[in-house]
């Protein structure tokens, strides 16, 4: 159990860190040289249930790369739009309402970041192999 609890937190770090940069990325893009970045709280839960997507990672594992990351962008699009419907009723508004834009579908997910979420889904799968590698060593193992 410490283990799993372990893997959601790193998921979450990680995914906050991501998006940290991503933003500030943007800003740059935008011309903010401050380079803005943010995230929300809600995103740390969204990132740290990665470790529910573990036991697809093994069952892709062996697959093409590219196939793999089409799998990823399917399951992040579908878990971000079911995050953000269910937020959106829970708190009246979705925290990432993404507007009314050519490439938004309900606000809730874009289609123009399928590309970023194909290389985050494959960089999240070098994560687990990571922590799994860690998980291995005798010092960490002990009980």
């Amino acid at each position: 159990m410490r283990r799993k609890l372990f893997r959601f937190l790193i998921y979450g770090l990680c995914g906050w860190c991501l998006e940290i940069v991503w933003t500030g990325v943007g800003s740059l893009i935008n011309g903010n040289y401050l380079l803005y970045s943010f995230t929300y709280m809600w995103m740390f839960f969204v990132y740290g249930m990665g470790i529910f997507l573990e036991p697809v990672h093994n069952a892709i594992r062996k697959q093409n790369t590219i196939l793999r990351g089409f799998i990823w962008v399917f399951i992040i699009f579908s878990v971000e739009y079911a995050f953000g419907w269910a937020l959106a009723k829970l708190l009246g508004h979705c925290p990432w309402d993404y507007g009314d834009g050519i490439l938004s579908v309900n606000g809730y997910i874009r289609l123009d970041f399928t590309v970023p979420w194909f290389f985050t889904g494959l960089l999240f799968e070098k994560l687990h192999d990571f922590l799994l590698a860690v998980e291995s060593i005798p010092l960490i193992n002990n009980k």
